[in-house]
């Protein structure tokens, strides 16, 4: 029986095994081969070359700790604009970059990978040192270091959805460092979001009669989901709110969403491919490091008042950062200007959902208005 047997392994081997080898290299080859061409696509689609443009992909240290920026602008004179990612652990420079060039027409804008988050993301970074408070204060070093880069005495502070966690208390902490602060997504109440989050989900699934929704959702409950199995179960309810338009209202295939996130970091020139493995390991790194402080925090209780103008900017069918408490929160906010823009074919990321209006609202609305304040 041996010889028979040893003989139709050689012939597996022979006929399979090593052709299926040899086809995997191949079409790993191209892939990396086409992803590189679009790499350099970008890099001269996006190229700027202005006399007193500045584009720059720089090392910083943060709270002791290395960081990556992306400096960009077709004038370096222009006031700059500190772009806060979400997450935690989600970083956004291509992203920003590929929907938003516009905006360097008239700022300097830094996009900046946080701590744990993309190109900053290094495994020997201290847990304990994954905290709200030193994400403030990473911001507002940065905010110290541009201001003196760029010799400007105040610069503009935008977060997008995690962004405007640690945006809104750096405003609080130090407002004559900013002109304005831009909420993108904004954050009130992470525990109290989720709430309804939910509810609304669940709600969806009845009114359309999405049975395996119904099933899905009712398995995993109502949060917080806060033991060892949270990231399955917000996975669960984050799959079906896709699906139901509440985090990007004309993207509702999540698998979509995914690979179209993802391939633009596989083809952007501030990334490497062990960078794009970096945001993924990263991703999963800074939600677990953060993931029962973000249930703590609530700015309808600790920050009434903030003293810089302030911008929110929201899709209308936003159930992430949701909607509902972003109207409660501008309601009862203090500000010297405060303004609630709304974006009515979006959900979570008007940024890159609507990005020419967002572009617009930004440079001939905010832009103007706080230049003359």
């Amino acid at each position: 029986m041996a010889g028979p047997v040893k003989k139709a392994l050689s012939i597996l081997a022979r006929y399979i095994v090593v052709p299926a080898g040899l086809l995997i290299i191949a079409v790993l080859l191209l892939f990396s081969f086409y992803a590189g061409y679009q790499r350099y696509q970008a890099a001269q689609a996006f190229r700027i070359d202005t006399p007193e443009g500045i584009q720059s992909l720089e090392q910083v240290t943060l709270g002791g700790v290395e960081q990556w920026i992306s400096i960009r602008g077709h004038d370096r004179n222009n006031p700059v604009l500190l772009f806060l990612h979400g997450g935690p652990g989600s970083p956004e420079t291509p992203v920003v970059r590929h929907f938003n060039s516009a905006l360097e027409e008239y700022f300097v804008v830094v996009n900046w990978d946080q701590r744990g988050a993309g190109k900053s993301y290094n495994p020997d970074i201290p847990v304990e040192s994954m905290t709200i408070e030193q994400f403030v204060s990473d911001t507002l070093e940065l905010t110290h270091l541009l201001r003196k880069r760029f010799n400007q005495e105040k610069i503009y502070l935008m977060g997008h959805s995690w962004g405007t966690i640690i945006g809104t208390p750096a405003v609080q902490q130090q407002p004559e460092l900013y002109h304005a602060f831009i909420g993108v997504g904004q954050a009130v109440s992470f525990k109290e979001g989720e709430k309804i989050s939910y509810n609304f989900t669940l709600d969806e699934a009845y009114r359309l009669g999405d049975e395996k929704a119904i099933q899905q959702l009712e398995e995993i409950g109502p949060p917080p989901y806060l033991g060892d199995d949270f990231l399955n179960r917000i996975g669960v309810q984050r799959t079906w709110l896709q699906k139901f338009g509440g985090v990007d209202y004309t993207e509702r295939n999540p698998t979509r969403a995914d690979i179209k996130y993802v391939w633009l970091f596989l083809t952007a020139p501030e990334y490497s491919l062990r960078d794009t493995v970096n945001m993924l390991q990263g991703g999963q790194f800074s939600i677990r490091a953060l993931w029962e402080e973000l249930h703590q925090f609530n700015f309808l209780e600790e920050i009434p008042r903030l003293e810089v103008p302030v911008y929110f900017l929201m899709g209308r069918h936003d159930y992430i950062t949701v909607f509902e408490l972003v109207e409660e929160y501008y309601e009862m906010l203090e500000a010297p200007h405060k303004e609630l823009i709304w974006f009515d074919n979006s959900a979570h990321s008007p940024i890159f959902e609507e990005p020419e209006r967002f572009v617009e609202v930004v440079t001939k609305q905010i832009l103007p208005d706080t230049q003359r304040k």
